[in-house]
């Protein structure tokens, strides 16, 4: 199995098109073809469903692509490690983040990745905690900066940034804030919530600690950025639970503390994948970030 088969394969699966994946790769469309062929040939299953629009994996191609997309993760990291034996960091790194992690300033420890390393390319990507994870274990992302959902497995680690308490967010007019007391998910049954995208970690927190409170709660008003929710509770249109820091970046808003949460923790994690899948560009950025020189 030839290297170049694999990656022509992730190419098309990820593109999702012969002719789109052939121009990203800069070879020809029949040489494209011919690759995936001999990769069929050799494993001797089809790995896609070809139709004139698109094609689509199989079950045999969905099975290959995890795999091809670690080896070739690995094989990357290879090559950019005798790079650093010789005294030059180059490459990628590619960087997953949710949006307001604490314990990191994201846009400071590039700028500062940059001035060091200014050879190898930063690529970055915001989404939720639970795909980061996966773009990480799949070997996609480098490293990612999120919330902990999940334990350690053999394909991801982690290293803490922090924790701190959820807090919850209201308008200084609702009539929580009068009260000014420390409350209780039971305090917060009958009212209109606004929250993230389940796959948030923040969501997933807040929905943890109602649940082992016993407590049903409705989200309203969901949103996918940190400023569009802090503009609806602005509006008093709803509260939200939420990381404490969260208040700082709209200091209009009443904070209230959370007691009863259950033992749910609210902590920020950096998620890598196993210590001789890391690449040297990953190491870097997280010696920057230990040693606070971001």
């Amino acid at each position: 199995m030839e290297l170049r088969h694999l990656q022509h394969f992730v190419a098309v699966a990820e593109d999702q098109h012969f002719t789109r994946a052939a121009e990203r790769l800069l070879v020809s469309q029949s040489g494209l073809s011919a690759s995936i062929r001999a990769l069929e040939r050799e494993l001797q299953t089809s790995l896609f469903v070809r139709t004139t629009r698109r094609v689509t994996l199989t079950e045999a191609g969905r099975a290959l692509l995890g795999e091809a997309q670690r080896v070739l993760a690995q094989v990357r990291a290879a090559h950019e490690a005798v790079a650093a034996v010789q005294g030059v960091l180059r490459g990628t790194l590619s960087l997953g983040t949710e949006q307001c992690v604490a314990g990191v300033y994201v846009a400071g420890l590039l700028a500062s990745f940059r001035r060091r390393h200014p050879d190898v390319e930063i690529r970055l990507r915001q989404a939720g905690s639970g795909e980061l994870a996966e773009e990480v274990a799949a070997g996609r992302l480098d490293l990612a900066f999120a919330y902990r959902t999940q334990a350690d497995t053999d394909q991801l680690r982690s290293a803490s940034l922090g924790g701190e308490p959820m807090t919850v967010l209201c308008h200084p007019d609702h009539r929580l804030a009068a009260g000014g007391a420390v409350l209780a998910p039971r305090d917060l049954a009958d009212e209109v919530f606004v929250d993230f995208h389940p796959d948030w970690g923040p969501r997933r927190v807040t929905d943890a600690v109602f649940a082992a409170a016993g407590v049903r709660r409705t989200v309203a008003l969901e949103v996918n950025d940190v400023h569009g929710l802090l503009d609806l509770i602005d509006e008093n249109l709803g509260i939200a639970v939420v990381p404490r820091h969260f208040r700082r970046k709209r200091v209009s808003l009443t904070s209230l503390p959370l007691k009863d949460t259950g033992g749910t923790a609210y902590e920020t994690i950096a998620l890598l994948p196993p210590e001789q899948a890391t690449s040297p560009a990953a190491r870097a950025l997280m010696t920057l970030l230990e040693t606070g020189s971001g």
